[in-house]
């Protein structure tokens, strides 16, 4: 797995890392989302062989490439993104209220956003609940008018929201996207106990081992890249 960082524009049980979990069709805690993920870190019994971010705890996986994307501004860290097989999928975890998720809200707000720009949005079902493809007027490379597509996936848990945004052929094909979508299972959103707004962004950094190692699979640096703009939300 290599490590890498990017900049980005103002503005019961847990499977082991690298297992694939089975898709569940009812929403019930003991067959949904409890059960196949992403987990709550209350869910797990082990945070042993995961790649610690603070609020979120990645699987790592063969071909796998991290990047971080950080706000100019503040120089903090705002979200990670998961680079696999020639797709991405971007991840932001935020405070969400107790009895209540935060996913219909952001859809809505999403496709507004979208529509401002001259898109188009879908609600389509997928095995996270409902999804959003969006599609975004973009230049093509020889001039010719294009879309630009991004599929924004969301799941509530306790007190936390985490949203994912795959692009490229993830975005328009499920077999392409199955990797990422394994590994969005995996994930492990760390909440913390502290009282937050909901929406705020739960805190992301740089893992705690972050040099160059020589073993299989250790993170590496690349060089910066400018994150995805269509992946933000006011």
């Amino acid at each position: 797995m290599v490590f890498g960082r990017g900049k980005k524009a103002k503005k019961d049980q847990a499977a082991e890392p690298g297992e694939t979990l089975e898709t569940a069709g009812s929403d019930e805690e003991s067959t949904g989302r409890q059960a196949t993920g992403p987990f709550d870190v209350s869910e797990i019994d082990s945070t042993d062989g995961y790649v610690d971010l603070g609020a979120l705890l990645i699987a790592p996986r063969e071909g796998l490439q991290l990047r971080l994307e950080i706000e100019e501004a503040t120089q903090r860290v705002v979200a990670v993104t998961m680079d696999l097989d020639g797709s991405s999928l971007q991840l932001q975890a935020f405070a969400a209220p107790r009895t209540e998720g935060l996913w219909d809200e952001i859809r809505e707000q999403i496709g507004q956003s979208v529509g401002s720009q001259g898109g188009q949005v879908e609600e389509i079902p997928g095995a996270f609940g409902t999804e959003l493809v969006a599609k975004l007027p973009a230049g093509t490379a020889d001039g010719a008018a294009g879309y630009r597509v991004a599929r924004f996936i969301g799941v509530d848990g306790p007190r936390w929201f985490l949203r994912g945004v795959l692009g490229g052929e993830a975005a328009l094909d499920r077999d392409a996207a199955a990797n990422l979508e394994s590994l969005f299972r995996q994930i492990v959103v760390v909440r913390g106990e502290s009282p937050m707004p909901p929406r705020d962004l739960l805190q992301l950094r740089l893992p705690k081992d972050s040099a160059p190692a020589p073993q299989q699979g250790a993170p590496e640096f690349q060089q910066p890249e400018r994150g995805p703009e269509i992946t933000q939300i006011g």
